[in-house]
């Protein structure tokens, strides 16, 4: 075997009209069958790996899947090409001179680099499973320690300020706050612009009280800010001036938020929903859970959604009265419909646009109860009365705003999470909560909502859809193999290849979410297609060393089987760098990137980027190993080497 290396590296430049046309077809033939069928399979597991992002629902599968449909045509393209076109194009093109592969000189490069580092790992065969296993156990710790989110927090360039005031503020109270508080957070340099609003849009989609103000706060590019200040530092910078007392805080960003209010109906990151029968119940619950949760390291902006302290005129007419003064309660009704809510005169035309005319009282009679009081009411026989002569008027309390879902009362316990991932501090909620509360009272219940809702449902499809992905690529790679061992040998590739994913997460600081998720399946599916072209290479090699020296233990020694597997694998260097190196560079523009969208982005290229690269080793230095000891076994136990059937 080592002769036969000597004359491989000593190969001299051949041309193509040295063999005639038949033999020259026949070989381009042979070679595309060689290696045909695991190219083929290989598309096809990195094609499957991403089925279970297309079985995502919700704003997950908005988001990802036209990358997946996008890679997935792309792949079925590429695997149609490799079978059809690439074979006819080496028929037209590769004529002339045939460099060999020891005289490519970037080919001669990386062997020189490999073939030290694959004959030493052959010698050493178990140090270098053990290093294997300690660096596997050495990612649990931080395994166990990641922390999970949903998706990792997008900087939309803007902030949104949700100050929530008591449910009976005044409209010019109302407007006070916000000018006060935008005026305070104008003044921050890194603050380009400031637009608010108290109150609701006049439409039905909107149902925010008065109570509830929205300042979006238009954020200079980060290059203008001071120097070392981070958006959370600059969150609390300003959190901490303009406190109110009365007004609780809560902060978030716009697309965010009516992302967040539209599919869940929370409009922070995470909400607490209690239902039962009983507003004040309700109510009673949900400030239990608030001073039971209160203090968790990361929770922030925890706000109780009010039930009670709406503030109500409250008119109850007399009828007794109203019946000596002959009235009847339509006519009192009129009165105070045209006095406080207003009545419709006649409308009026400006171009295209009709506009209604309305008449009432002024708002400095209709904000004085006493005035209220004397509103004038006609009558027949005695002339003007004061409403307060046939009604009783006060002002009484009840909820703000009645909220229902599934056809149950509603109340909410809302809070954002920052400076700590979203799975750590709901899971300590969790406890605090089921600690506090040993039962619920019959009727009421407690669920979990926002971001946190959405990430639960993703957890749950993808534990259901990858277990079945795993068990489709296994089912193709007996297919391609025939095997059953050298389907668990390309397995063991998947958590090797994690590793480097699971540490570059750690050192990155990023949580796990369903963006990283995406990360992991793609390395998935490059990892083991990698895998199955190598071990197609090296079983191409033993198939040769069978052909010329026979199989059985006395024709194929144990060292002449260690130098046909080395050989196989350096020989296959290049092609295999090739493949990694296309998907590690087409992605480091999105681990350098900076701008608007790299938040989401960069989770998915951290661990597809180094996972690949433990991967990558792993093809190059352990399994080779591992298949050298597979075939040993053969040999002692079998009496023979099994050669795959992958050539068609």
């Amino acid at each position: 075997m080592a002769a036969s290396k000597e004359n491989l590296l000593k190969e001299r430049i051949g041309h193509t009209k040295e063999i005639s046309e038949e033999e020259r077809v026949a070989i381009i033939e042979q070679s595309s069958r060689t290696v045909g069928r695991a190219v083929f399979f290989s598309v096809l597991i990195m094609i499957i790996s991403f089925a279970p992002i297309l079985f995502l629902t919700g704003q997950e599968r908005k988001l990802f899947s036209p990358l997946v449909l996008t890679k997935t045509f792309s792949l079925i393209g590429a695997a149609i090409l490799a079978i059809t076109v690439a074979p006819m194009l080496t028929r037209v093109l590769m004529k002339g001179k045939l460099i060999p592969e020891s005289r490519n000189p970037v080919s001669n490069f990386f062997v020189r680099l490999y073939r030290p580092a694959a004959r030493f790992s052959l010698e050493w065969r178990k140090s270098v499973l053990a290093g294997c296993v300690v660096l596997l156990l050495g990612s649990v710790p931080f395994v166990v320690n990641l922390g999970t989110e949903f998706m990792p927090p997008l900087d939309e360039g803007s902030l949104l300020l949700m100050p929530v005031t008591l449910p009976d503020v005044s409209n010019s109270e109302a407007k006070r706050i916000m000018q006060l508080q935008d005026k305070i957070i104008k003044g921050f340099p890194e603050v380009e612009n400031v637009l608010g609003k108290a109150g609701r849009a006049y439409t039905a989609t909107d149902n925010a009280p008065i109570s509830m103000i929205e300042t979006i706060i238009v954020l200079k590019p980060k290059k203008q800010w001071r120097k070392g200040l981070t958006k959370d530092m600059l969150i609390q910078e300003m959190n901490d001036k303009i406190q109110i007392p009365g007004v609780v805080v809560g902060w978030t960003m716009p697309i965010i938020n009516r992302v967040n209010m539209l599919s869940t109906g929370i409009r922070t990151d995470v909400g607490i929903k209690i239902y039962g029968s009983n507003l004040d119940s309700i109510y009673a619950i949900s400030r239990q859970v608030e001073s039971t949760i209160k203090g968790i390291e990361g929770l922030e902006d925890l706000y109780v959604e009010q039930l009670t302290g709406g503030k109500y005129l409250d008119i109850q007419i007399r009828r007794p009265d109203i019946a000596r003064y002959g009235l009847n309660v339509d006519d009192v009704n009129m009165v105070i419909e045209s006095a406080l809510g207003g009545m419709v005169l006649t409308t009026t035309v400006e171009g295209r646009e009709r506009f209604s005319v309305n008449l009432r009282l002024a708002q400095e009679y209709r904000n004085d109860l006493d005035e209220i009081r004397r509103i004038p009411v006609q009558t027949m026989a005695y002339g003007v009365v004061p409403l307060s002569a046939v009604a009783d008027i006060k002002v009484s309390e009840g909820p703000p705003m009645i909220n229902s879902e599934n056809a149950m009362l509603r109340g909410t316990v809302l809070f954002n999470v920052r400076g700590r991932d979203m799975g750590s501090v709901v899971n300590e909620a969790k406890e605090r909560i089921d600690e506090a509360f040993k039962k619920m009272p019959q009727g009421y219940f407690v669920e979990w909502s926002g971001q946190y809702e959405n990430q639960v449902r993703a957890q749950q499809r993808l534990s259901i859809i990858i277990p079945v992905v795993l068990l489709i690529i296994a089912f193709i790679l007996y297919i391609t193999f025939h095997s059953f061992k050298s389907v668990l040998v390309v397995f063991i590739s998947v958590p090797v290849a994690l590793i480097g994913g699971v540490y570059s997460l750690y050192f990155y600081n990023v949580n796990f979410s369903v963006a990283v998720a995406v990360g992991f399946i793609a390395l998935f599916g490059v990892a083991v297609s990698t895998g199955v072209l190598m071990i197609a290479y090296m079983n191409d090699t033993i198939r040769k060393l069978v052909k010329e020296r026979g199989n059985g233990p006395q024709n194929i020694s144990l060292p002449m089987l260690k130098d046909a597997i080395l050989f196989g694998a350096t020989q296959r260097v290049r092609p295999l760098l090739m493949t990694v190196l296309a998907n590690v560079l087409g992605l480091i523009p999105v681990l350098a990137s900076t701008g608007t969208g790299s938040d989401v982005m960069k989770p998915i290229a951290i661990p597809f980027v180094f996972g690949l690269m433990t991967a990558t080793l792993f093809v190059l230095i352990v399994l080779p190993v591992i298949y050298n000891l597979l075939k040993e076994w053969e040999l002692r136990k079998q009496g023979q080497l099994t050669v795959l059937d992958i050539e068609e």
